[in-house]
């Protein structure tokens, strides 16, 4: 599996319109055959600061980044963001999200 996760710093005065311009992005690469998932978070120590974790079939990331609907929304979110992001992505085992053993609840 492929699991990505990737930091986006917003201009100040485009946080809060960062989400609804992800919207088109987000549909289509969520649409995607072999998207797990693609899930956005906000910082709770930044409020410029968006998450987004995502994950693919192994065989899905080079259809991912050659979609049309990818460099769409790249040229969407660069004159909305302050900085680079920063990305951390790297080929895992397991196919999914496995339960957390030191707090098992229930």
């Amino acid at each position: 599996m492929i699991f990505i996760v990737v930091k986006y710093q917003t201009k100040p005065e485009c946080t809060e319109k960062f989400i609804d311009a992800m919207r088109p992005f987000t549909e289509a690469t969520r649409s995607e055959p072999g998207n797990k998932w693609f899930e956005w978070s906000r910082s709770v120590d930044d409020p410029n600061e968006f998450v987004l974790v995502e994950a693919f079939d192994d065989d899905a990331g080079q259809a991912h980044v050659t979609a049309p609907h990818f460099q769409e929304g790249l040229d969407t979110m660069r004159p909305l963001l302050a900085a680079t992001p920063r990305i951390i992505s790297r080929v895992i085992e397991g196919d999914g999200w496995d339960e957390m053993g030191e707090l098992k609840i229930g």
